[in-house]
């Protein structure tokens, strides 16, 4: 697809996501749609209204009624579109900078659109053909109160609150200034923990830290958790459909192990999980203790949800799905990606644990060693020469190859996956293992060969 990727559309605001391109991409979503109504929401980046206003006047030139839901968590969208019947056009561009922005297109079951769908919508843009209303027909707006709340209720409903409320958690929480910045607080007070805040304000500019929930912009969620002797911190990015933790002790919790134990906790014998090619051994091993078979796609959620719903139309029950960014599928509850609902589920691990601390419920999946390497080119035909001598390099190893997304090995007791990036010329190279050496050792030895190609 050209304009939409894994995850929706994204950009610079105002230099590659125009005003003019959102109003196209509503128009054509309304038009595939055919829908008598449907939600425009966004999240707090500052241009988000100038595209929600966009994207409002694309779907009412094309008939479409529309529901202005303000600014809301993306899952909170996906519990909205599914109560309602009503599709989603959702402004946002989750943990990028604070000067992008992006669209999300979210089907009338609450669930991001298949790629089948996207193809669809993107097609009617790039041949700029819509099917316009006259003025008579042209939509009308109305605003939408509540959702965030309806959003809240349903989710304290669908977990264990009384086990958690019992625990008698400390949690520390960072939404990043996001569209979480009033939602999870609320939650999880509601759940029966005592909450405490940084980064709670919702201010597009992302003042506190950038939006994306990685080590490096989790030191103040680190020092109160640290300081105030909270059980766990709880981090979203900007759209809130991510969660990573922080122990007791401050020390982040590496996503993939978090997924990991998640994961441990929920499979039974015959179960699926779904995760991308550049899936953790953690998760490998804990499929594996489980007797759960482990399906990997290509890198992104778009993936995840098609090959999710595969699995489910033959029968095959999937509790869980993802990718170990934080971004956590429990398809029985939504097949969307929701941050509070995954922080609740952490939760109910440490409420499990009869007062076991995070880092003694996390150590059974920690203890793994990961290595990422790029190699950069300089253009197409250099990229396509590394990638054959990496084809090459693969042929000749002693393990059947992945090539879902690129090439990757599975030895049993570690991995080592090679792909092309997706945003830069450069090659990447990922290895993991229980044994540092041997993830070192398996990362060196594609990137020579990748490097051979030169």
């Amino acid at each position: 697809m050209e304009l939409f990727g894994s995850s929706g559309i994204r950009g610079v605001a105002l230099r590659y996501l125009t005003p003019a391109l959102v109003l196209d991409i509503a128009k054509a979503a309304g038009t595939v749609w055919d829908a008598d109504r449907v939600a425009v929401a966004r999240d707090t980046r500052t241009t988000g209204e100038l595209f929600a206003n966009a994207a409002a006047s694309g779907l009412a030139a094309v008939g479409c009624d529309v529901d202005r839901l303000g600014v809301v968590p993306t899952p909170a969208v996906g519990n909205y579109c599914e109560a309602t019947g009503v599709p989603c056009v959702l402004v946002t561009a989750s943990h990028n900078p604070p000067e992008f922005n992006g669209i999300k297109l979210v089907g009338d079951d609450g669930v991001e659109l298949s790629v089948d769908v996207l193809e669809r919508i993107e097609r009617r843009v790039l041949d700029d053909e819509y099917d316009h209303a006259d003025w008579r027909a042209a939509g009308e707006t109305t605003p939408i109160e509540g959702v965030v709340d309806d959003y809240a209720d349903q989710l304290i409903a669908a977990v264990d609150r009384e086990s958690i409320a019992d625990a008698d958690l400390t949690v520390a929480v960072d939404p990043g200034h996001g569209a979480a910045s009033v939602a999870a607080p609320r939650i999880y007070r509601e759940l029966g923990c005592e909450v405490l805040t940084v980064n709670a304000t919702p201010d597009g500019h992302f003042p506190g830290r950038d939006s994306e929930p990685v080590p490096e912009n989790l030191e103040a969620l680190s020092r109160l958790v640290a300081t105030s002797d909270a059980d766990v911190g709880v981090a979203h990015d900007g759209d809130a459909d991510r969660a990573v933790f922080v122990g007791e002790d401050g020390s982040f919790v590496d996503g993939d192990t978090s997924f990991a134990a998640m994961a441990d906790a929920c499979l039974e014998p015959g179960d699926a999980v779904v995760s991308a090619v550049n899936v953790s051994q953690r998760l490998v091993d804990v499929c594996a203790a489980n007797g759960a078979d482990l399906e990997l796609t290509p890198i992104g959620a778009t993936n995840i949800i098609t090959r999710t719903r595969e699995l489910h139309d033959e029968g095959t029950n999937v509790p869980i799905a993802g990718e170990g960014n934080g971004g956590v599928f429990f398809p029985p509850y939504r097949l969307s990606r929701d941050g509070a609902y995954i922080g609740a589920r952490f939760l109910e691990l440490l409420a499990a644990a009869d007062g076991a601390p995070v880092s003694e419920v996390v150590a059974p999946y920690a203890d793994y060693h990961f290595v990422r390497a790029n190699v950069e080119y300089e253009d197409d035909d250099e990229r396509d020469e590394m990638l054959s001598a990496a084809r090459a390099h693969v042929e000749t190893a002693d393990a059947e190859p992945n090539t879902t997304d690129g090439y990757r090995l599975d030895y049993g007791d570690a991995w080592v996956l090679v792909r092309p990036s997706g945003t830069e010329p450069k090659i990447r190279i990922y290895a993991e293992s229980a044994d540092a050496e041997r993830a070192e050792r398996l990362a060196t030895d594609m990137r020579v060969a990748v490097e051979s190609g030169r």
